[in-house]
């Protein structure tokens, strides 16, 4: 057996110890260090990204469910900080869900996901304050992110389990503040429907942004819609969600 195939059975073995052989050459007391520090620490960087969908779950179905993430999930990525990500991705394409998940999982791991996205980005910071809104180009910041759930993901807890997806949808934006810290942020369609334009449109000047808005609401008078974007818009720059560049 080539030290290749001694690599790759090795990791075989390590990811799903219940299936794949150990290489025979290596003492099992040493393999156990290496099968709980590898699963350990992808278990650890998982929990610590999901800390309200993991307190959903009994211990068992949880560590199951990351078990499986482990053996089946070929991630892409080698940094640790993008495990959640990787998980997030199993989750919504390669996970089929089980009467133990709730119906609003994938929701809820989106959005604390987004949490640890926000927090984590390295912003381009090349961005400038805007003192005249009406002059300077917009931009919806990289370290924001404009959100919208069926469920109130927010509310999620051990005690509140919605069964169903709510009437309306929630609007939400998640944002660092002048503090580099991560803040969130109740919004509405309105809103939403402003931030999605800028974020698609970089650099987008306000008139030119309401007069997009308008072609989708046209049941609002152009100036209506300009004078109500004009205060939100002007609040998020204090926010620091939206911004200008030179």
């Amino acid at each position: 057996m080539s030290f290749i195939d001694v690599q790759n059975a090795f990791m075989a073995h390590i990811r799903n110890p219940e299936r794949e052989a150990a290489p025979s050459n290596l003492e099992d007391r040493r393999l156990e260090v290496y099968r709980e520090l590898f699963f350990n620490n992808i278990e650890g960087f998982v929990s610590s990204a999901f800390p309200v969908l993991k307190s959903l779950y009994a211990e068992s179905d949880w560590q199951a469910l990351v078990r499986q993430f482990f053996v089946e999930h070929d991630c892409k990525s080698p940094y640790f900080l993008e495990i959640s990500q990787e998980f997030l991705y199993f989750l919504q394409f390669e996970y089929e869900p089980q009467v133990t998940d709730r119906g609003f999982m994938l929701e809820l791991a989106h959005y604390e996901w987004s949490e640890l996205d926000v927090a984590v980005y390295q912003s381009s910071n090349d961005y400038i304050g805007i003192s005249d809104i009406e002059q300077q180009p917009l931009y919806f910041k990289d370290t924001a992110r404009n959100l919208c759930y069926q469920y109130p993901v927010h509310q999620i807890s051990e005690d509140f389990q919605p069964q169903q997806p709510s009437d309306q949808p929630h609007y939400f934006v998640i944002y660092r503040d002048e503090e580099e810290e991560v803040a969130f942020l109740s919004s509405n369609a309105m809103t939403a429907m402003l931030l999605q334009v800028v974020e698609q449109t970089p650099g987008i000047m306000l008139r030119d942004l309401i007069e997009q808005v308008h072609q989708q609401l046209p049941q609002f008078s152009f100036e209506q819609l300009y004078v109500g974007a004009q205060q939100t818009l002007s609040a998020f720059t204090g926010l620091g969600i939206i911004a200008s560049k030179n």
